[in-house]
């Protein structure tokens, strides 16, 4: 926590200035809701009741495999959207390291052109090694860019995998990013990921590469209808496209699909659904994260488990014996 954090903060004024879209009461909130303290998680609470839930921004998910060219597609596009008079709001998940929870934190330097649009707000932050690349407050800063006002929120993650799809739970669209590459690099992309995507789009759609990722979008395309039908798609979709985000080529016809599906979401009403199901998923992950953080805080349980981990690594029990000698004295009470 930073030195201005450290202070007795107002929360009814960073309240008024994230509601004017002011972004250094933007960042502040941010980074209230992020800490790990008791007392700014009451605060952070405090803010987010009094700015409620009554801006909504359109929500997009955005993963990819490391080297597809995220940061230069998330610029290019933010560019463009800006450009059409809109406000755009970055959530930029950088891999935390595992031994010290350190992350590098180069979004910024990475997205320099539109860092500096003032109609965009971009925000690294750690992941925290949390499951699913997606720093565990990362839907409560979505929430703040709401109520700033932003029109779209991108929200970044670390990179493929099984875990990433729990993008999915706080994003109205999902956007899977894919390099040009043959039939074999299809068959590592994990089905599960596949299924959670509404449009596939294969960058870096130039130079010597166009012809190779026009060949890889058939390939998705192909792959797409193979997939079970969704009850939240429109005639058409999951699809995959081809884009450039070098050459800015594309992205405003990626744009009209993402808002065609968008529209079709809401006049059918499986947005606002979608919306509400997510909610009741994060307070039952909210729920389930504050049961184990009561559970390590108990000074009876920290000593059960400190010497049911040794027998553990000096062989003496099996980690699931071990457990559930742990757990056993909640289970009786």
């Amino acid at each position: 926590m930073n030195a201005s954090m450290s202070k007795k903060i107002d929360i009814t004024a960073l309240a008024e200035g994230v509601r004017a879209g002011d972004r250094r009461a933007l960042a502040r909130a941010i980074t209230l809701v992020e800490s790990g303290r008791a007392d700014h998680r009451t605060q952070a609470l405090e803010l987010l009741t009094l700015l409620g839930s009554d801006r909504q921004a359109m929500r997009i998910g955005l993963s990819g495999t490391p080297g597809v060219g995220k940061s230069t597609f998330i610029e290019s596009f933010g560019l463009m959207l800006t450009g059409q008079g809109l406000r755009v709001a970055v959530l930029a998940v950088d891999p935390s390291s595992a031994r010290s929870g350190g992350s590098i934190l180069g979004d910024k330097t990475r997205m320099d052109h539109l860092a500096r649009d003032p109609n965009a707000f971009i925000r690294p932050s750690p992941s925290q090694t949390q499951l699913g690349g997606v720093a565990r407050r990362t839907r409560e800063a979505v929430t703040l860019c709401e109520a700033a006002g932003y029109d779209v929120v991108l929200i970044e993650t670390v990179g493929v995998g099984q875990s990433e799809t729990v993008v999915a739970q706080m994003s109205d669209l999902f956007l899977l990013l894919l390099a040009p590459a043959g039939g074999d690099e299809l068959q590592g992309v994990k089905r599960g990921i596949m299924e959670m995507a509404d449009v596939i789009l294969v960058n870096k759609a130039d130079g010597d590469l166009k012809a190779q990722a026009t060949r890889t979008c058939a390939d998705y395309a192909g792959a797409l209808r193979l997939l079970r039908k969704r009850p939240q798609d429109p005639e058409g979709f999951p699809k995959a496209l081809t884009v450039s985000a070098l050459e800015t080529v594309g992205l405003e016809t990626a744009w009209d699909e993402m808002k065609t599906l968008r529209d079709w979401r809401r006049e059918t009403g499986i947005w606002e659904q979608t919306r509400k199901d997510q909610a009741s998923y994060w307070f039952k992950e909210d729920v389930h994260q504050g049961l184990l953080q009561l559970l390590l805080d108990d000074p009876q349980t920290k000593e059960q488990m400190q010497i049911a981990q040794s027998e553990v690594t000096a062989g003496k029990a099996t980690p699931a014996t071990a457990a559930e000698t742990v757990l056993s004295r909640f289970r009786r009470s």
